[in-house]
């Protein structure tokens, strides 16, 4: 029951993107690709980390930043739009189905297509990285990741009281962890005090726990739970606000 009502929630998102899906892979394989020319080729040509090469060290956390835009973005401008726009989420919240499927129906299309446009890249960076160790452990932090940034865009959207807000949170919140969260650097080169607050952004766990995934690396199971406690944070959040809105 809670399958079908989740899937006839995203059913709609899924029809617009069926229709759309072309042009939507290249607009959002544009910045990923931009990152890895500019870092992975650019600045970091001939570095290598630990018997790494840097361009091998970036993909993985080019692939978690990809996967939260897309999936934060995916979910949570979607919902803004229907929201604050053409109103019809007042229309969902008045259909005959539980909060916590309509949630998950609004959140899965941020996971659908963070999905797409994380494995769209990473087929990419295979022919350009391919000693990658693509592994079930490594799908598994994609999808972890493309969950937790799917629900923080429903939250996000839920709490916004404008379209700007959203722009305003990803300015805060997103940009910041863009280039601070161990995407284009070791987090062992940063000091001890700055490293303690980087452990703080979800975008690190992800990062850290793909790119040893990726890299055939000890995988840092600590890097798994605070990964799955953000999710669940984030899902807590959420029913927390939309049960406010159904009151």
């Amino acid at each position: 029951m809670i399958a079908s009502d989740a899937y006839s929630i995203l059913w709609a998102d899924l029809v617009t993107l069926k229709r759309r899906w072309s042009r939507y892979l290249i607009t959002t394989l544009i910045s990923p690709l931009l990152y890895l020319v500019a870092f992975g080729w650019g600045l970091g040509r001939g570095i290598n980390l630990n018997g790494t090469s840097y361009l091998e060290f970036v993909v993985p956390g080019i692939i978690a930043l990809t996967a939260m835009t897309t999936s934060f973005n995916g979910a949570g401008t979607r919902l803004n739009v229907d929201r604050l726009y053409f109103k019809s989420f007042d229309e969902c919240l008045m259909a005959p189905i539980k909060l916590h499927s309509l949630l998950i129906g609004k959140a899965l299309i941020g996971v659908v297509r963070g999905i797409l446009s994380s494995v769209a890249f990473l087929i990419l960076a295979l022919f350009i990285a391919p000693s990658m160790n693509i592994s079930p452990m490594f799908l598994l932090g994609l999808i972890l990741t493309c969950l937790t940034f799917s629900f923080l865009g429903v939250l996000a959207a839920l709490l916004a009281k404008s379209h700007e807000d959203m722009g305003t949170f990803g300015s805060i919140i997103l940009l910041p962890m863009t280039f601070l969260g161990g995407t284009f650097f070791s987090l062992s080169q940063v000091p001890l005090g700055l490293k303690y607050a980087l452990y703080l952004l979800p975008l690190t766990h992800c990062s850290l726990w793909l790119r040893a995934a990726a890299l055939g690396q000890q995988l840092p199971w600590i890097s798994l739970l605070v990964l799955l406690a953000f999710f669940v944070a984030f899902v807590g959040g959420s029913m927390i606000a939309v049960k406010r809105m159904s009151i």
